[in-house]
């Protein structure tokens, strides 16, 4: 069994090439915060992530990238390897990726709402005064972002987006994006979960723009409970918030390299919470998930 042909790893997944049109997407259990990915993993996540990709590609109607996730059909795996990656790798369509983050916002937090309170910037410029932290928007908006290879990705504005790709493909990823992220929120708010934001990445295949990566799991989108919901307040999210949290109380650490190593409590609050959102949103048991995809 040759050995697979690594051609990239991010904070949280490894790439490999399969052959000239395909690679495998395998998802870690990696977490970071703050651009900084700390040394323990949260058990589980990558297959939590994995899932929910899954379950929004098979609900979603736009053409995407996945080919399959059956990793005992995946011939160029080793037996090991299959069972390794159980849960958490899908083998997708190789794309060329349009190098802008889609990012919609439906609710007004996060970067946002400090560049806001602070004056405005790229991604508040239309919106009107008067709003407050966590403030639902009268629209979803539209704020796309270099994507960037480490660090920040930076917000584009309207302007500086249209320059990048061009007037016809920003509309197309504009209203791809809008769809996509009205379907998940509707989706969602049946299941009492609010879709505060969310961000889409896009590639080309044969000409065809199709959506890639993960898509409207909890790390890519800030998803709150709807009866926590309130103008003015910090929202609970189904995701990394209590690694984020735990970190901001860690006196001395400057948010760079290395993080505090976690404390067991907030490694398995986090990894419950990521479990949480994958039952909430599928309205599936999470162990009925990892057994039919053969991890257990």
């Amino acid at each position: 069994m040759p050995a697979l042909e690594h051609i990239g790893s991010g904070k949280v997944r490894e790439i490999f090439r399969i052959d000239d049109d395909h690679l495998l997407i395998v998802a870690s259990d990696r977490i970071s915060a703050f651009d900084v990915v700390l040394d323990q993993p949260i058990p589980h996540k990558g297959q939590v992530l994995t899932g929910v990709s899954l379950h929004w590609f098979d609900l979603l109607d736009t053409p995407h990238h996945l080919v399959s996730a059956d990793t005992a059909e995946m011939g160029f795996l080793s037996s090991e390897q299959q069972r390794d990656f159980a849960g958490r790798a899908m083998l997708v369509h190789a794309a060329t990726v349009i190098p802008m983050e889609c990012v919609i916002r439906g609710y007004l937090y996060g970067s946002s709402w400090k560049e806001y309170e602070s004056g405005g910037g790229p991604t508040t410029e239309h919106l009107p005064e008067g709003l407050q932290m966590a403030s639902k928007l009268s629209e979803p908006i539209f704020t796309p972002a270099t994507k960037a290879e480490d660090g920040h990705d930076e917000n584009l504005t309207e302007a500086e987006a249209r320059a990048l790709v061009g007037d016809a493909l920003y509309e197309e990823l504009r209203t791809r994006s809008m769809g996509i992220y009205e379907t998940g929120a509707d989706y969602a708010s049946e299941r009492g979960i609010i879709l505060a934001d969310t961000k889409f990445e896009f590639g080309r295949k044969d000409g065809e723009i199709i959506l890639i990566d993960e898509v409207l799991t909890p790390d890519s989108s800030r998803y709150w409970p709807v009866d926590s919901w309130a103008e003015g307040a910090v929202m609970p999210s189904f995701d990394k918030q209590p690694v984020r949290d735990w970190l901001e109380e860690q006196d001395g650490w400057d948010k760079q390299p290395p993080a505090p190593a976690m404390p067991d409590d907030i490694v398995q609050l986090t990894s419950d919470r990521y479990i949480d959102a994958y039952e909430r949103l599928t309205g599936k048991s999470f162990s009925d998930y990892l057994s039919e995809a053969g991890a257990e």
